[in-house]
């Protein structure tokens, strides 16, 4: 979806004023859109993108990985992927700063680096605007021998 009128006020209801249960509407929709249930079906595993310790605690929840939950169950990776420090929000900053703030930020959980190698792993997110939180977690899962990674999120900011 474009990032703007509904689905911006939407996310931000689901977000910011702790209402996870619209994560079933936007699941729904996410696995509706081409090709997006045959992607999820290939993939081993999805991982969400992780908030750090203060923004879980300030929401309450991880949307992204309620949206996880609500994609595959069964496929969703819990405490994989690992958000080392609080950063500012990427929707706070300019293009340049967001593709600096997330340098070093992610990490595997140690025990997960076997469990991954050959894997074909999708990454889960609400909103994408530049990609660099993407961007930096597909690197860390690279690394890691990850055989190919995919993002699915629900809305993006137009280019």
């Amino acid at each position: 979806m474009p990032y703007a009128w509904p689905w911006s006020g939407l996310l931000a209801k689901f977000k910011f004023q702790n209402q996870p249960a619209w994560a079933q509407h936007f699941a729904n929709l996410m696995k509706s859109a081409p090709f997006v249930a045959d992607a999820i079906d290939q993939a081993d595993g999805l991982i969400p993108i992780p908030l750090s310790s203060k923004r879980l605690a300030e929401r309450g929840f991880n949307q992204s990985l309620v949206l996880s939950q609500k994609l595959s169950p069964q496929k969703t990776h819990l405490q994989t992927l690992l958000k080392m420090r609080h950063t500012p929000a990427q929707s706070s900053l300019p293009r340049h700063e967001r593709l600096t703030n997330l340098k070093d930020v992610f990490a595997l959980a140690p025990l997960e680096f076997a469990k991954l190698r050959g894997q074909r792993i999708m990454l889960i997110d609400d909103v994408m605007t530049s990609g660099a939180t993407l961007n930096a977690a597909a690197l860390v899962l690279k690394q890691a021998g990850v055989s190919h990674v995919s993002a699915l999120v629900f809305a993006r900011t137009p280019p």
